[in-house]
């Protein structure tokens, strides 16, 4: 049978217990989220309030009949509206194909894969693809959930269209034959979900110990994406597009990846564990730990530079750098390209991108006295870095390119350390800063030439957010902060002399001045409190008595 919810259930919590409330979410609304402290948002109570957005369940699924007929069964069961809800399971080549049990979601459907191509990450965007909703919820075809499951990450999604909400799961022994897909309906319709396995016994996926040391994720700031794995998740497919979707030539590492792109787009992380789900046996990855991780490392760490495995080898390039350097080239001479340039390129951070900014285009093969060309220094410019993988000429700034971390442009003639971008990108994840601007030497005030690192993340929420570019500096420091430093430490007044390559930033010298002032302002007070006292004494032996 084909089941339609008729809306006479109560929703469950995470815990078992049933959710009541009175609140309807009211118009869409774009509240800026700090980093990804996403405490400004608030919730309704599950089963208080009235859904508008439709949603699709994708389930990618490969054989194991047996769980994928008690998840569908676990779906017809849901407290969110039946009208709102369609399921697309994507038959990734099972053998013989898969089929629609009785018992399942009104609007359910499979599609197949295209033919030649195989893995979740492309069952995943088949079924993106073939849906209507407006929200895309993934969820694996071995996730029995709970009647609010749905529901419960639907009320972050109204809220707010740039969230990736992550569903809570437990991994409890599934025994093949113990569960019916009719017991498994009315067990999650009558809101005992949590009674179908033991939950003392059933293991915790490793992402809860992350959401419990970092606040619910509200401090994770930059790593946020990390737990964004498997399972069940969802996000706006406005959001899913932008982002491309995921990549399918990952087979294992997929989520990892589409997490980070998310971040890179501006997406804020939320851990939703108002309700659950049931993982029905364990995953590979958890069988499998260390073969896993041998084989995902090489493919995230081409596609992430965040990832952390990636950070701790040095000396490499990648697929995709963690640096975009620009450098505008046009109207200066070739020797004050050239020293930023090369310093830049030898420096001990190695997996940039320079781009070398100028009008390339006029670069001509017409006659011309060599030494006499009024492209010169182009020309020269050009020749010098025309072996150099990692720079680019280009006639225009680049556009943003959303899978680097970093953005950093620098005026022709500075002087970088060795060291000057890894000290400006160590500054911007210690202060977790959306800008970094660095003064460089001579510079007379904040409106003179400097060094500006943008991260991209905080860059791409602020556009999001309405930002233009008259005010996104602004915005960006209301997401995430601007902070400003001082060159020392990280460019050079002398090009013979680079410095000790110690930071040295205006926030931590503005602390610092602020406390002595504080100090000399007690001072004051206790200097001129011991005045008004002598003031009032009148008395000869009393003035002897003081100055004795």
């Amino acid at each position: 049978m084909t089941v339609v919810d008729d809306g006479s259930r109560e929703p469950e919590g995470r815990d078992g217990t049933a959710n009541r409330g009175s609140v309807k979410i009211p118009d869409r609304v774009q509240p800026r989220v700090r980093h990804n402290d996403y405490s400004v948002l608030q919730p309704p109570p599950l089963g208080g309030w009235t859904p508008t957005l439709d949603v699709s369940v994708v389930i990618p699924a490969f054989g194991e009949t047996e769980k994928l007929h008690l998840v569908l069964a676990a779906l017809a069961a849901q407290t969110y509206p039946a009208h709102l809800l369609e399921v697309v399971v994507v038959d990734d080549g099972s053998d013989p194909p898969l089929t629609l049990p009785e018992i399942r979601p009104e609007n359910t459907r499979i599609v197949p894969t295209a033919p030649g191509l195989w893995g979740s990450a492309n069952a995943v965007n088949t079924g993106a693809a073939a849906s209507d909703g407006s929200v895309i919820l993934r969820l694996d075809s071995d996730m029995l959930v709970y009647s609010d499951h749905v529901e419960s990450q639907l009320r972050w999604q109204h809220i707010a269209d740039y969230l990736a909400v992550l569903g809570h799961k437990m991994f409890p022994e599934f025994v093949p034959g113990l569960l019916t897909p009719q017991r498994t309906y009315e067990a999650v319709r009558g809101g005992r979900a949590a009674e179908l396995f033991d939950r003392e016994r059933a293991g915790a996926h490793w992402v809860e110990q992350v959401i419990d040391r970092t606040d619910r994720l509200r401090s994770a700031g930059s790593s946020a994406y990390c737990v964004f794995v498997g399972a069940t998740g969802s996000v706006h497919r406005d959001l899913f597009d932008a982002v491309g979707g995921m990549d399918p030539a990952l087979i294992l590492g997929g989520d990892t990846e589409l997490g980070y792109r998310l971040a890179q787009a501006g997406a804020v992380f939320v851990p939703d564990l108002d309700s659950s789900s049931w993982h029905l046996g364990n995953s590979q990855m958890r069988l499998r730990r260390e073969s896993g991780a041998r084989y995902r490392h090489p493919f995230v760490s081409n596609r992430v530079p965040l990832f952390r495995e990636r950070r701790k080898i040095h000396g490499r390039q990648w697929s995709v750098p963690y640096i975009d350097v620009i450098i505008d080239s046009g109207g200066h001479r070739l020797e004050d390209v050239r020293v930023t340039a090369d310093r830049v390129l030898a420096g001990d951070m190695s997996d940039i991108r320079v781009f070398l900014v100028g009008p390339w285009a006029t670069l001509g093969a017409s006659p011309r006295t060599p030494l006499d060309d009024p492209e010169l220094d182009l020309r020269l410019l050009r020749e010098t870095y025309r072996g150099e993988s990692r720079v680019r000429f280009v006639d225009e700034p680049p556009g943003i390119d959303r899978s680097v971390p970093f953005r950093l442009t620098l005026p022709a003639g500075s002087l970088p350390t060795p060291r000057a971008l890894r000290v400006v990108t160590d500054t911007a994840e210690a202060e977790e800063a959306g800008l970094v601007s660095v003064v460089l030497p001579h510079a007379k005030s904040t409106a003179a030439p400097h060094s500006r690192l943008e991260r991209t993340a905080a860059f791409a929420r602020a556009r999001h957010l309405g930002a233009t570019e008259a005010d996104i500096d602004r915005v960006v420091g209301e997401i995430y902060g601007v902070h400003w430093m001082d060159w020392a430490g990280s460019f050079v007044d002398d090009p013979a002399h680079d410095g000790p390559a110690v930071p040295c930033d205006w926030q931590a010298e503005l602390r610092k001045a602020q406390l002595e002032a504080k100090r000399q302002r007690a001072r004051a007070d206790r200097l001129e409190r011991k005045l008004r006292w002598l003031r009032r004494l009148r008395t000869p032996e009393i003035w002897r008595r003081v100055f004795r």
